[in-house]
């Protein structure tokens, strides 16, 4: 992080996530609006309860508008969550701890957590399997089998991720698998959620 929240935010921050986590049933459904078209999602917080809670924390705050899917691989994964098109990083909050035991599948059309080599060091980086990626399950509790969170599913929209996946991608200052022409999240927003009347 490039600096620290302040102790507002964080406060806000904290009552977010329990809010979240109390009230989330499992019909959740997200839509996330790209420059490409819309990606509507499932999120699955009977599964992954606290992850769903991140990363709805991070929706509500309009973390993730103007965000790129900064790492693209055709026939496996497109990655967003962490940079513009200018490839400036926004701050994030305290990584959540992993639910890649709950026994969800990283299959195609799933949503899960990026994260580095800690299997708790997840925050606000999420990707969507264009693949059936059993080699992201969770095997084993150590660092290179404990696998990758998957807390929901593509209802609509396939045909958006399948196709981001197929552009056109370079390295560009560093960083390998991104889209020439960038592919931009405008928004993500709830559309339905069990605990609204």
């Amino acid at each position: 992080m490039s600096e620290n929240f302040s102790m507002k935010n964080i406060i806000s921050i904290i009552l977010l996530f329990y809010l979240n986590l109390a009230c989330l049933q499992a019909d959740t459904i997200i839509e996330i609006n790209t420059t490409m078209g819309d990606i509507q999602i499932e999120l699955n917080p009977e599964k992954a309860p606290k992850t769903v809670a991140n990363f709805l924390n991070y929706l509500e705050i309009g973390y993730y508008d103007g965000m790129i899917f900064h790492r693209v691989i055709d026939n496996f994964i497109i990655q967003s969550g962490s940079y513009d098109a200018n490839f400036m990083i926004k701050d994030t909050m305290s990584p959540v701890r992993s639910e890649a035991t709950n026994g969800l599948e990283n299959t195609k059309g799933t949503i899960a957590m990026a994260r580095m080599a800690d299997p708790h060091s997840a925050d606000s980086q999420f990707f969507i399997n264009l693949n059936n990626n059993s080699t992201l399950n969770h095997r084993a509790r150590t660092f290179s089998d404990y696998g990758y969170t998957v807390f929901g599913k593509i209802i609509s929209g396939i045909d958006i991720a399948d196709a981001i996946g197929e552009v056109e991608t370079a390295e560009i200052d560093g960083y390998e698998d991104v889209p020439v022409v960038p592919v931009i999240i405008n928004t993500i927003k709830i559309l339905s959620r069990d605990d609204e009347d």
